[in-house]
């Protein structure tokens, strides 16, 4: 998707939070701030693109089982989270932010198995936009819920018949996992420091969907090609945006972050066209737009309010 001292009205960044523990090369800060988001963006959609092409090998509880493992295992090596000290409301935290992180990844999966991945991504992306709308309680947030409806109402044609109806659910309900994993993103980062919480949470969702993984692929996902191709989404999903958009929020100001934040949906669709094929329509097109301007106005109307942005990898 996705600092624990950086949150909006309910959130810290997911992906900058655990950016904060993982160090970035040098040659990074070469692209300068916006490049860096960018590149970020683009390592989390071409990651969705990969995991679409590994989940005839492994499944799409199998795909989540393997980003969730190794993104624990790199973010446990890099963070070496501390394990005593904390109480029970504590871990109570934790485990329930790794658990929302879980459905999360694994609905938006589902979701991918069965839509292209720009009108995913798009569908997805209304459950932050809502809370940031709701959060904000201010008239213009109107406006923008009004596009963010507009652009649902195009994309599915007036009644989603172009979409499988069980892809878009997916969709919709990794969005409302999303607005909860931002709101207990924040809480967890109040109650751990520097990455600890996001890390300790990445092992409970791994926890969680390894036996599902199993279940459904068997001793598929040891095969050496679908656990390469496994941590390369990891990898591109969540370790190198962490480090890219820790990078650039060194440099960049929040306003302009958060509006590269929002092109996330565009992103995805290129990705999709790319990677898979999968060609848009004029109107699913016109779609992705009004929901990419929603989402752009409601998070700078945040961020005019003294609130920063908001990401997370998928």
């Amino acid at each position: 998707m996705s600092t624990p001292d950086t949150a909006t009205s309910t959130s810290p960044s997911p992906s900058s939070t655990a950016a904060g523990a993982v160090p970035g090369p040098a040659r990074w800060g070469s692209l300068g701030p916006v490049g860096l988001v960018l590149a970020g963006g683009i390592s989390v959609q071409f990651g969705g693109a990969l995991a679409v092409l590994l989940m005839p090998r492994a499944g799409a509880l199998g795909v989540v089982a393997l980003r969730l493992l190794v993104a624990a295992v790199v973010l446990l090596l890099v963070c070496r989270p501390r394990l005593r000290g904390h109480s029970r409301a504590d871990w109570g935290t934790v485990v329930v932010f790794g658990v929302t992180m879980a459905a999360m990844n694994g609905l938006f999966y589902q979701a991918l198995a069965r839509i292209p991945l720009g009108p995913a991504v798009t569908l997805e992306v209304l459950g932050p936009l809502a809370l940031s709308v709701l959060a904000s309680r201010r008239a213009i947030n109107l406006v923008w819920a009004g596009l963010a409806l507009a652009g649902v109402f195009l994309l599915g044609g007036g009644g989603f018949g172009g979409l499988d109806p069980l892809g878009v659910a997916f969709a919709l309900g990794a969005g409302a996992m999303w607005a909860a994993y931002i709101v207990f993103s924040a809480r967890t980062g109040r109650r751990f420091p520097q990455a600890d919480g996001l890390a300790l949470a990445m092992v409970v969702g791994a926890l969680l969907f390894l036996p599902l993984g199993i279940a459904e692929s068997g001793t598929k996902l040891a095969a050496p090609v679908t656990l390469g191709l496994g941590a390369a989404v990891a990898l591109l999903s969540s370790v190198l945006p962490y480090t890219l958009e820790l990078l650039a929020l060194r440099r960049l100001p929040a306003s302009t972050f958060a509006v590269l934040m929002s092109l996330e949906p565009a992103i995805a669709a290129t990705a999709g066209f790319l990677v898979l094929d999968q060609a848009l329509s004029a109107t699913e097109a016109a779609a992705i737009a009004l929901v990419v301007a929603a989402s752009m106005g409601a998070m700078r109307t945040q961020v005019g309010r003294g609130k920063a942005p908001v990401s997370a990898t998928d």
